[in-house]
């Protein structure tokens, strides 16, 4: 169930205040999970304690995740919009990955851009350039340590969950499709527009096998699940069966009539395929059967994409070409009036030469962006589906809380203009709101941004860590925690020679005789000597302490303390003062600002600059 909270940007770092900006909102699955483990029972007793849910909000805190009711697909129809996020520098969306524990979502951009949003309140959280050009392809592990990424160049390029670049290969010279692992996680293959397909070992990155039998570009591919079969298709309107241990081609299946765009199959079961293409018509077929037996139609242009439920095997989400997301439910035609219903051929007395059970979408999100449809994937917890598309957007949407039904009559189901027409949405506040979320994604932007170049070194004074050498610029600042030299302090007077040649200036000789015969001063040394060292004085002392008459008249002073000089040096305390702590504690500097490291980088043209 989602919630909403109010923004909590309420600072920055310099201590001002700043403006806030609306409200953010904010999906919380932790006490759906936990209702869910306190009345869970297993299955063969029968469903949950827990009541069902009724079109009333009082029953929002019976809401359970999607997991927990498997024979109701519908309840997990995600209905409603969550969440608009794009980045400062738009470009093209096309790769959406949950992270395998779901808690961030990471697009792949036309840019080669990685950027991860945080997967419970969407806003951004980092960015960085993974690829030189387009990312068209990535893929998670079943092991969950590993993320593969390909883009136009055909390189393919391992990444662990860190993030960390460990090791790139040169798959392709042609941009690579379609990228997927093997079950056991030691091989992975990939689909490309020179027509082949290739499958490496991943821990060597070698080449093992190239798949060739595709007449033109191939777009797409998957291995199953649980079996060694891979599926692929291509701009030749076939779709194609593989063994991946011999290389050769099972069999040839020509349902479509034109480009495929995507081939998946079913990741619970793995007995279903599904594809979609250009031809408007996306298809299901049953591998036990080898045919097609559900033809999804709906779309009134091309299919771009599709993904199945992570749990419920009858849910299908397609995307496609004018911006819209439908929703299938494999076990429910949703036939429209006035049109003949048609039985699937598993009810058919003859099911090898029935024909394919034609059905309706159960759900239409006809607006649910401006361009085509790239990529859609789930959350591991079956209650967020996440949409990238060409319009430089990454949407999220979720199921519908109990009884609301205004999510259904909004601009994403209606369109900008039916929807304004009938009070549902206005125009002025549509654009004030989205320009208050691109402000809300600006600031989490850069609050998010982290200088991580190095302070330049610096000579430092000897014999005092930390300090460096006085400069023609020097601004007392600090610098990576070394503190500059004090100006005028390296002008300090040395101390003057400690003698007495023919005894104290301005002291009778015969008062100066009788001192050293009472023995309250030491005798002078042996002729051709100087004077023995002066005793050690504790650090800072005071000589206006000293009693009167210690200090003859006429007797020179020594200089001021080191640190005295010019106020002390910075980092340096002192005795005197709150939280002083004694001569000599070192004190950190104030740390250089990020916001003035993000005003230098877009100086520089490295960023765009607020509107």
């Amino acid at each position: 169930m989602d919630r909403d909270y109010p923004s909590t940007h309420g600072g920055n770092y310099d201590g001002g205040y700043r403006r806030q900006v609306g409200k953010r909102p904010v999906t919380d699955y932790g006490s759906s999970m936990v209702q869910w483990m306190r009345n869970r029972q297993p299955r063969y007793k029968g469903a949950s304690k827990v009541e069902i849910e009724r079109p009333s909000a009082s029953y929002l805190a019976n809401v359970l995740p999607p997991t927990a009711r498997p024979q109701n697909p519908a309840d997990a129809i995600p209905a409603k919009h969550l969440h608009s996020s794009l980045n400062k520098a738009r470009h093209a969306v096309n790769v959406v990955r949950w992270t395998p524990e779901g808690r961030r979502l990471l697009t792949g951009s036309y840019s080669g851009e990685f950027t991860l949003w945080n997967g419970t309140a969407f806003n951004f959280e980092t960015i960085m350039q993974a690829h030189d050009v387009a990312i068209r392809a990535a893929t998670y592990s079943h092991n969950e340590d590993w993320l593969i990424s390909a883009c136009n160049d055909g390189v393919i390029k391992y990444w662990q969950t860190n993030f960390n670049n460990v090791k790139a290969i040169q798959a392709h010279h042609d941009p690579i499709r379609g990228i997927s692992f093997s079950p056991n996680d030691t091989k992975f293959v990939t689909a490309s527009d020179d027509a082949s397909l290739k499958i490496f070992d991943f821990s060597g990155g070698v080449e093992e096998s190239v798949l060739t039998g595709h007449n033109w570009d191939a777009k797409c591919v998957d291995w199953h699940p649980t079996k060694g079969l891979l599926v692929s298709g291509s701009k030749d309107h076939q779709v194609k069966l593989w063994d991946p241990r011999t290389g050769r081609c099972l069999t040839t299946m020509h349902g479509h009539k034109n480009t495929l765009a995507k081939t998946l199959f079913e990741p619970r079961r793995g007995q279903l395929l599904a594809t979609c293409g250009r031809d408007q018509v996306a298809r299901i077929f049953d591998l036990r059967m080898m045919r097609d037996i559900c033809l999804l139609r709906g779309h009134e242009k091309e299919v771009s994409t599709l993904t199945w439920h992570p749990f419920h095997t009858c849910l299908l989400s397609t995307g496609g070409n004018d911006g819209s997301i439908y929703h299938y439910l494999l076990n429910e035609p949703n036939t429209p009036p006035n049109t003949a219903t048609s039985i699937p051929p598993y009810d058919s007395p003859e099911p090898a030469n029935a024909p394919a059970q034609t059905v309706y979408p159960a759900h239409r999100l006809q607006h649910a962006h401006d361009a085509p449809v790239w990529s859609l994937d789930w959350h591991p917890l079956g209650h967020i589906l996440a949409s990238g598309s060409n319009d430089r957007v990454t949407r999220f949407w979720t199921r519908a809380r109990p009884g609301e039904t205004e999510c259904f009559n909004d601009r994403w189901h209606l369109g900008e203009a039916a929807a304004e027409n009938q009070g549902a949405w206005n125009a002025r506040a549509g654009r004030r709101s989205m320009r208050e979320e691109e402000e809300m994604e600006l600031e989490d932007e850069a609050d998010g941004l982290v200088d991580q170049t190095m302070p330049s070194k610096q000579a430092v004074l000897p014999g005092l860590p930390g300090l460096s050498l006085p400069s023609a610029n020097n601004d007392g600042t600090s610098v990576g925690g070394a503190q500059k030299f004090p100006q005028g302090a390296g002008n300090l007077p040395p101390p003057p020679p400690f003698s007495l040649p023919g005894g104290i200036p301005g002291m009778d000789q015969a008062r100066f005789a009788e001192l050293l015969a009472s023995g309250k001063l030491p005798p002078p040394p042996p002729p051709g000597q100087g004077l023995p060292p002066p005793p050690m004085l504790p650090p800072n002392f005071d000589f206006s302490k000293l009693p009167p008459g210690m200090l003859p008249p006429g007797f020179p002073p020594p200089p001021p303390p080191f640190g005295a000089a010019a106020g002390g040096l910075p980092g340096m305390g002192s005795n005197e003062g709150p939280g002083g702590g004694g001569a000599g504690v070192r004190r950190r500097g104030p740390l250089p600002s990020q916001q003035e490291s993000l005003k230098e980088e877009q100086r520089k043209g490295k960023f765009r600059s607020v509107r």
